[in-house]
């Protein structure tokens, strides 16, 4: 490199000749990025957005757009990307996206933008990070998963698609509860739309489903299209496709074609079962526990009061709370507010003790701490412990109105009053100031902006009824006493504006102690519940211990089901290594029970009662070699259960109900067993036996070695449970 610096091998090495140069190309343009992102950093700090001008003010930003701007962009002035716009003849929006991805690399994900710099990461591998680590709240998590990802690439063969998997299963064992409200959030986007082809004349229909309804309506439309088989069809599966989906939504009723069932294959741990956190797998795309478990209610495989297990109840959730009460000391909810309310102090003290002078209740409300407490719950739509916070001096149970103090906080944050009557003075005064600039009427004297405090006066007289006196006018044409009396008025105006700030300081100060208490106490109660104790446990022995008896017997009839009604098949439990997760057995629950007895004759009528030494009988494992060329039911199972994608570097076509199983050693000088079987898609199941120069190896541990005829080398394992 032109700087001295070094670039990281490429996992598969150096190739020879053009293609080493097509890898050092890339890893250039991998470093270049990764100075890019460092630079548009740099850039944007010297653009504050300080520099534009501030909320409210006219020709400022509006509200709207402010709040949909991206959080790292909270900073930086709305400017910035015009001006990247022209050094970069780039549109606007791609200015903004440049911008935003920039400041997340460098100040949300460093180790990756360390890596993409290196050449360990390429610029199609950042969409992955971007996209599924950077979104994540808590700043240690995030680097959790960052750092737990670059260790999982490092001398492995990653796709992108490969990486985004392996980045979303992280992402939702580590930040669960979070990926599960994005979740809710994504459900109430779904709906169907259409945009344009690149090729004139073609649309693109986009259905936005969640993944199971997605996978189910792919396996139907499949289904369909494999029952069109008629001698000179010429139409591709896809085609097929297409116009099945045309006819059964344009023309129902008169295609004549025939029901036909959706399939999908579901992985999921038992800790998923049994209410936890740990992800699931539906047709080998990652999903959410409560996907999992839903889609397993809707199918009738779970009860539909399965969820009561997982939250908790009333009973549980006030005990937690007790529980988090304890932990502040047994204080009453006076007492932790007082200790908020002090807390909050600095936030506001210096600001009041500036405008206590002009304020004369201003002592009075300081040792009020009761009402500041209650205002605060009143702006977050909490009652006090005396009644509803909507009507004054009300019994308990009875409404209550706003606090006193209620009324001076600023409008724009608690909005007790007109929100907009500030605003719109403001806005008829400068509208008068434009007139009088289009009219040239520069000689004579602009009124004079509307004081705030006349404003709330007039608009909601019931809050500051007392409290400011409109002062006496002087006698006409006193010029200067009235330009006096102005200039007071501003620095009172701008002192209580000051104060009033501090305070809506202080109270939303006392509103996040107590929503940072609630939460805490929510989260102690999920974790005391059924579903926290499952998720905690470190191994399915220990998930079932957690678990209570009602969610051990829905677990019990689950796996003891046979095929009918939604299963095509009856549930498999997968036995896997717990270090590894690599699939040791493919059983049901009757084998189970089997193999835990002697196989005597009063042990296997009641298993439970087996004490024997079981030492002398076989145990799980995978399934026997099969005599002939093509392998049996139960051995086929276990093979695409093990690989479920194909074992080609890179590839991640699914081989669960498709794809081709190979002998690694050819019938019949090798066996047909799982030792000598490796999954592929029909493409790279055709290039292992066709493409010149390629040669695939199976190691004893089921590891595929593939090199290339450039001497590259490739490593593939079955993707862990």
């Amino acid at each position: 490199m032109a700087d001295g610096g070094t670039v990281r091998e490429p996992t598969a090495g150096w190739a020879p000749g053009a293609l080493g140069a097509v890898q050092a190309a890339d890893r250039e343009i991998a470093r270049q990025t990764a100075l890019r992102a460092r630079a548009v950093a740099a850039f944007a700090a010297t653009r504050p957005a300080s520099a534009d001008r501030p909320a409210g003010e006219p020709g400022a930003m509006s509200a709207d757009r402010r709040a949909a701007r991206p959080a790292v962009l909270a900073d930086v002035s709305e400017w910035t990307a015009p001006e990247l716009v022209v050094a970069l003849e780039i549109s606007e929006q791609a200015a903004e996206t440049l911008l935003e991805r920039s400041l997340t690399l460098v100040n949300r994900l460093p180790r990756t933008l360390a890596a993409l710099e290196s050449g360990a990461l390429h610029p199609g591998h950042l969409y992955p990070m971007l996209e599924r680590v950077a979104p994540i709240a808590d700043d240690a998590k995030r680097a959790e998963v960052e750092a737990k990802l670059l260790d999982w690439m490092a001398g492995r063969v990653t796709t992108p698609p490969q990486l985004t998997d392996k980045a979303r299963r992280l992402g939702l064992l580590v930040d669960a509860r979070d990926t599960a409200r994005r979740l809710a959030e994504a459900v109430r986007r779904r709906g169907v739309f259409a945009r344009p082809d690149q090729q004139d004349g073609m649309a693109q229909a986009i259905a936005l489903l969640t993944a199971p309804e997605a996978a189910a309506l792919i396996d139907a439309l499949g289904r369909y299209a494999d029952a069109l088989d008629e001698p000179g069809d010429t139409r591709t599966r896809g085609q097929k496709m297409a116009d099945c989906l045309l006819d059964l939504v344009l023309r129902p009723g008169e295609n004549g074609l025939a029901p036909v069932r959706a399939h999908l294959t579901v992985v999921a741990a038992i800790s998923t079962l049994l209410g936890g956190d740990a992800p699931g797998e539906v047709d080998g795309q990652v999903v959410p526990a409560e996907t999992v478990r839903a889609l397993a209610r809707a199918l009738g495989l779970l009860p539909d009061t399965d969820h009561a297990d997982a939250i908790p109840s009333d009973d549980e959730a006030a005990a937690a709370d007790g529980v988090a009460a304890d932990q502040h000391g047994g204080a009453s909810e006076h007492e932790a507010a007082a200790e908020d309310e002090a807390a909050a102090d600095e936030h506001g003290s210096a600001a009041e003790d500036e405008g206590a002078a002009e304020d004369e209740g201003a002592a009075e409300d300081e040792g009020a701490e009761g009402e500041i407490v209650q205002a605060a719950a009143d702006a977050v739509g909490e009652p006090g412990e005396d009644g509803d916070p909507t009507d004054p001096g009300s019994a308990p149970g009875q409404p209550r109105g706003p606090s006193r103090l209620r009324g001076r906080v600023d409008d724009a944050l608690l909005g007790p009053c007109e929100p907009s009557a500030v605003e719109r003075a403001l806005e008829e005064w400068w509208r008068e100031v434009e007139q009088r600039a289009r009219d040239e009427q520069w000689g004579a004297r602009p009124a004079r902006p509307p004081d705030r405090r006349s404003v709330i006066r007039e608009y909601a007289p019931t809050h500051h009824a007392g409290r400011y006196a409109p002062r006496s006018a002087g006698p006409i044409g006193s010029t200067v006493r009235s330009t006096r009396a102005a200039a007071d008025d501003a620095v009172l105006a701008a002192g209580q504006a000051q104060l009033d700030f501090a305070r809506a300081v202080r109270r939303a100060a006392v509103a996040v102690g107590r929503a940072e208490r609630a939460d805490a106490a929510d989260e102690e109660a999920w974790r005391s519940s059924p579903a926290g104790r499952v998720s905690a446990a470190t191994d399915t022995v220990a998930a079932l211990a957690a678990a209570g008896a009602e969610q051990r017997a829905v677990l019990a009839r689950l796996l003891d089901s046979t095929a009918g009604g939604s299963l095509a098949d009856r549930p498999r439990i997968a036995v896997v290594d717990a270090l590894d997760g690599a699939l040791l057995s493919l059983t049901d629950s009757a084998e189970l029970r089997r193999t835990a007895t002697c196989a005597r004759p009063a042990c296997r009528s009641r298993p439970r009662g087996c004490a024997h030494d079981l030492d002398g009988r076989p145990g799980l494992g995978p399934p026997p070699a099969t005599a002939g060329y093509r392998p049996g039911a139960a051995l086929d199972r276990f093979v695409r259960a093990r690989d479920r994608r194909c074992r080609q570097p890179g590839c991640r076509r699914p081989v669960l109900r498709g794809g081709e199983l190979d002998h690694n050693h050819p019938w019949p000088g090798g066996p047909t067993s799982a030792g000598n079987l490796v999954g592929y898609c029909t493409r790279h199941h055709r290039g292992k036996h066709q493409a010149p120069g390629w040669r695939h190896e199976l190691g004893a541990d089921g590891t595929l070695t593939v090199t290339t005829p450039s001497g590259l080398r490739a490593d593939s394992t079955p993707p862990p449970f």
